[in-house]
C-alpha cells in the first residue's frame, strides 16, 4: 500500500466564514475550502489523492499560509497572489486553475473569456466544470468568474460569499 500524505490544516476566520486550509510540508496550498462545504474539500483530496491517500494534521498557519489568508480578508489583497499551490486534477483542470490566478485582483471575466484564454473557445461548459471543481477557492479565484450577461453565476460558496469577494476586491463597494 502506498504511503498516505500527510497535510498540514488550518482554519481562520473571515468576514464571511471560517476557512479551512489544506497544505503540503513544502508550503503549498493542496486545498482551501468554507468550512460549511468541508465535505466538497474532501470529496476532492480524495479524487486527488485516494479514499487512503492522505492525512490532515492540525497546525498553526503552516509556511505562513493562514497569515497570508487573513491578510487578504484584512484587505492587504496581493497577499493571496504570492502563495504557492499544487493540485491533482486532469491537464485540462490544471490549465483552466492556472489561468484563474492570471485575472486580476477586482477584474471578472466571462466562462466565454476564460475558455479562449484557456485556448479552447468552443469549450465553454469544460471549462466552467473545471472552474467548479477548483479546489483553492479565494486564492484560485473561481468567484472572478462571471455569466455572460454579467450576472453572478456558479460560486461553490455560494452567490452571497462571491458577491463579497468581488466588492472586496473592487474596493469594498457591496
Amino acid at each position: 500500500m502506498a504511503k498516505a500524505f500527510q497535510f498540514l490544516a488550518d482554519r481562520i476566520k473571515t468576514p464571511i466564514g471560517d476557512l479551512d486550509l489544506v497544505a503540503d510540508e513544502d508550503g503549498q496550498l493542496r486545498a482551501v475550502e468554507w468550512t460549511d462545504h468541508a465535505d466538497r474539500m474532501h470529496h476532492s483530496l480524495r479524487l486527488q489523492y485516494g479514499k487512503d491517500g492522505y492525512m490532515l494534521k492540525n497546525a498553526r498557519n503552516p509556511a505562513g499560509l493562514s497569515a497570508a489568508l487573513r491578510a487578504y480578508f484584512d484587505g492587504e489583497l496581493p497577499a493571496i497572489d504570492r502563495l504557492k499551490v499544487a493540485t491533482g486534477g486532469t491537464e485540462f483542470q490544471k490549465s483552466v486553475w492556472k489561468t484563474l490566478r492570471t485575472i486580476g485582483c477586482g477584474e471578472t471575466i466571462t466562462y466565454a473569456l476564460l475558455a479562449q484564454r484557456v485556448g479552447r473557445p468552443t469549450a465553454v461548459r469544460a471549462v466552467g466544470h473545471a472552474n467548479g471543481d477548483n479546489p483553492i477557492s479565494v486564492v484560485v479565484p473561481c468567484h472572478r468568474v462571471i455569466g455572460t450577461n454579467g450576472s453572478l453565476t456558479g460560486y461553490g460558496g455560494g452567490i452571497e460569499r462571491k458577491r463579497w469577494l468581488l466588492a472586496h476586491e473592487q474596493g469594498g463597494r457591496r
